[in-house]
């Protein structure tokens, strides 16, 4: 059996690649699948997708991958192929898939197109559905092998193949679908953002052999000492440059699900540098706050267990309970904190269990210290359940809640005023400033290329602006528009928002 699938192989022109899978059968191996697809029979024909394939497997194998490269795959090549990367994944395992060729995205799902889909015209999406590849499955599967990191990346073409002639520079409509939704340990790229193309060349002098994306990110990804993320925007920010130098809109995003930082090319530098010099004394404690990992909910010891939330506000805490099924009352305390307290009652009435609703809310003080908060309630048979413990981190609760804040209220980061001449005021982005690490601005320009100092955070009053700080700064008079990116403390960084002066309105 193991023969007649490497003849196969072979006859896919693979079997050079997979050999390096057979002496690396451990775990915690390195195995990577690049994918080109050129040459589409009922679609337009695209340039540079393999050359894309080859530079990336060239790239991987430098850092250590075992490495198949597969090129102008038709739906059956592709499946075989598929097939041999899930055989050589063991748990462990990073494995790093790259797609370059046609992409299409329909009702949110994202579809990679081998080369002999059919052109499909108007309400024939299930034609191209069943011809495709979808991207979440490929997902599902390095889930299913328990690869302990998995990376995708897509140079995929953003027109519409099915309605547009040409390369994946020409402008189109369509474009793939973000991959918000991804289960841990998976770290995804793309090479343009929704509703953006991706080029393939920055003008008709434009010899390089690969795209814009596949040639700058394969140069960071060889950078040593530097995260996934952190090469994810530097990539993002040097493809947005250079596609701003030609009047086109092309910024790479990227979805982090990661657990630790990831380090392809070498240690980090910090921890290199570390290791390579005597123990340094305990550094000095600051005011800002260090990076920190995404606050994540603890693990439950039962199903009935409740979850909590955290709000920060100028007198304390809010600690918000929910319950899976009907209480009858609540009571909590800190562990070997003493006796339980109960939370009491509000004046509303439950329909299930036809009592008042017990408060789901309790309060801590601004200076209340890590710990575990334990909670208990009374279900609707009058049988105590619990305790439960809920862990209560107030650094990590804070960024999360000024985070979710932040997103929800990105229309509002920047505010212009007339007041002798034009101000631009980043109060907003000042009151939730622990979540923030950095924040970056460009001003009549895409691409944000200066830094916004923002004061530090204080931990014991964290919305606090006080007498002296920075909120706003002055702009030329034709000021047009603002960009702003952040990245948050937990490494992750946001949408490039734009902000018009002329009609204060924001997109």
């Amino acid at each position: 059996m193991a023969r007649r699938l490497f003849r196969i192989l072979a006859a896919l022109g693979l079997a050079a690649g997979l050999s390096g899978f057979a002496g690396s059968a451990h775990a915690e191996k390195r195995v990577a699948l690049v994918v080109g697809n050129n040459d589409y029979k009922n679609v337009p024909k695209l340039l540079k997708a393999v050359n894309d394939a080859r530079t990336m497997g060239d790239t991987l194998k430098q850092l250590g991958f075992s490495v198949m490269v597969a090129e102008n795959q038709n739906r059956q090549q592709f499946s075989e192929t598929l097939l041999a990367f899930d055989r050589a994944i063991e748990p462990g395992d990073t494995a790093f898939f790259f797609y370059a060729g046609h992409g299409f995205e329909i009702a949110g799902q994202n579809y990679l197109l081998p080369t002999d889909v059919p052109a499909a015209t108007e309400g024939q999406e299930e034609l191209v559905r069943d011809a495709s590849i979808l991207a979440d499955r490929i997902v599902e599967r390095l889930q299913n092998k328990k690869a302990r990191t998995s990376i995708l990346v897509f140079d995929a073409c953003r027109n519409n193949p099915f309605e547009r002639a040409g390369t994946r520079a020409v402008a189109g409509g369509g474009g793939l679908a973000p991959m918000t939704q991804l289960p841990e340990g998976v770290f995804s790229v793309f090479s343009a953002g929704p509703r953006q193309t991706a080029l393939d060349r920055l003008s008709n002098d434009d010899a390089n052999p690969n795209s814009v994306f596949t040639r700058t990110f394969a140069k960071e990804l060889l950078q040593p000492g530097e995260n996934l993320v952190q090469v994810a925007q530097r990539t993002r920010r040097l493809v947005s440059e250079m596609a701003d130098t030609v009047k086109h809109k092309q910024v790479p995003v990227y979805f982090d699900q990661m657990v630790d930082d990831v380090f392809l090319s070498g240690l980090a530098k910090d921890a290199a540098a570390a290791a390579a010099r005597p123990a340094d004394p305990p550094p000095q404690k600051v005011a800002a706050l260090p990076p920190v990992s995404v606050p994540r909910v603890p693990k439950e010891e039962s199903t009935n267990a409740p979850i909590a939330s955290f709000s920060r506000h100028n007198g304390g805490w809010s600690v918000s309970f929910s319950f899976a099924d009907p209480t009858l009352g609540i009571s909590w305390r800190m562990a070997g904190g003493g006796d339980f307290r109960e939370t009491g009652f509000l004046d509303t009435l439950d329909q299930r269990t036809r009592k008042r609703v017990p408060n789901p809310s309790i309060e801590l003080p601004p200076d209340a210290q890590a710990g575990t908060i334990e909670v208990r309630y009374i279900d609707a048979s009058g049988d105590m359940q619990g305790p439960f413990p809920i862990k209560f981190d107030p650094e990590a609760a804070l960024i999360r809640d000024q985070r979710k804040i932040l997103d929800m209220t990105a229309t509002s980061w920047l505010s212009f005023r007339e007041f002798n001449g034009l101000l631009v005021y980043y109060t907003h982005l000042v009151s939730y400033r622990c979540a923030i690490r950095e924040v970056r601005i460009g001003i009549d320009t895409a691409v944000p290329n200066q830094v916004l100092k923002m004061p530090a955070c204080d931990m014991r009053d964290p919305s606090a602006i006080t007498a002296g700080m920075p909120l706003y700064m002055k702009l030329a008079p034709g000021t047009q528009f603002i960009s702003v990116e952040l990245t948050y403390r937990d490494g992750s960084v946001s949408e490039i928002k734009s902000f018009r002066s002329a009609n204060r309105s924001n997109y």
